[in-house]
């Protein structure tokens, strides 16, 4: 199936789409972390909203995953400096929607992200993902990342996150 997926820039003509698979995957991928509060955070409305400023304001550091037909975009990853670390670049979010998971997109959307961050001269990559999202954590560490040993709660999500990192 990856031979026919084809990777592309975001652009703010997307922000509807993407703001669909992200709000799949916060309802579905977190269900079972977040609490209700947190989960109700977006709505449809606040999602389109969330990923218009970011395709407009970012739109060089996000690639959207497009499937052959109908389904359209399933898939999206957002990524650019790490805020905290000058060498380092950072993926700042990885979607894939549930239908469309399984299906190697997540795999191609970290590879060509991983690979601009390379290209664009940083030597690490770093990540955060929720400690109890043993799925992501998996995923990730099949694509070389592994712990820091840094952490964080942000308030808005009350859940414990990992800062994962990888050499490039």
């Amino acid at each position: 199936m990856t031979g026919r997926i084809t990777l592309r820039p975001g652009t703010p003509a997307d922000a509807d789409v993407v703001g669909r698979v992200f709000l799949a995957c916060w309802h579905v991928s977190y269900a079972d972390l977040l609490s209700p509060a947190a989960l109700a955070r977006y709505d449809e409305a606040g999602a389109r909203a969330l990923w218009r400023r970011v395709l407009t304001g970012h739109p060089d550091g996000t690639l959207v995953a497009d499937l052959p037909g109908d389904a359209g975009v399933r898939g999206v990853v957002r990524f650019g400096p790490d805020p905290d670390d000058p060498d380092a670049g950072h993926v700042f979010s990885l979607y894939v929607h549930p239908d469309g998971q399984g299906l190697g997109l997540g795999g191609r959307l970290l590879g060509a992200a991983v690979d601009r961050l390379r290209a664009a001269g940083h030597d690490a990559a770093t990540l955060w993902v929720f400690a109890a999202n043993a799925s992501a954590r998996a995923f990730y560490a099949r694509h070389g990342f592994t712990p820091d040993g840094t952490t964080r709660i942000e308030p808005e999500y009350a859940e414990p996150e990992l800062r994962l990192r990888r050499p490039l």
